[in-house]
């Protein structure tokens, strides 16, 4: 696991129109950055719908909302159509970031082992250093606790 005040792995990736973007697009402003395992699952859901309901106030304090899974980009873009995602949705296929972020690890569930992302969010400053790391993320809360964080509370 990647920790607080490490430089944060640098990507290119597309986002849900194809178009590729860089985490050095964002140096300056802090970014959410946060790995989930699939679009349209329900608790992948219930989080990117947690993040949109709060965009405005991450928006308020110039910070960038960024999703990664191994979506590809048309799924993305169904998703975010869908639930009305405000924010960057990143497809990561190729597990460039995921792997990178050391969220593609070992999952059991059912009793069956496999490999997957494990919900994951990092918040990285505006210099791109990782400033805070939150593994294992309750996707109905996750947004709440980095503006509850955000807010000094």
């Amino acid at each position: 696991m990647l920790e607080v005040g490490m430089k944060a792995p640098a990507f290119t990736l597309p986002d849900k129109e194809g178009n590729l973007v860089s985490l050095s697009d964002f140096l300056g402003r802090k970014v959410v950055l946060y790995f989930y395992p699939r679009d349209n699952t329900p608790g992948c859901t219930r989080q990117a719908c947690a993040f949109a309901q709060n965009y405005s106030a991450f928006e308020a304090k110039n910070v960038a909302v960024i999703g990664i899974s191994k979506d590809s980009v048309a799924s993305h873009l169904k998703f975010a159509q869908k639930h009305e995602l405000p924010f960057i949705l990143l497809s990561d296929p190729e597990l460039q970031a995921i792997q990178a972020y050391d969220v593609w690890q070992e999952k059991k569930l059912y009793g069956k082992v496999s490999m997957g992302v494990v919900r994951t969010t990092y918040l990285i400053n505006e210099e791109g250093v990782i400033e805070k790391v939150m593994p294992k993320v309750k996707p109905d809360t996750n947004a709440a606790d980095i503006l509850a964080y955000l807010a000094g509370e």
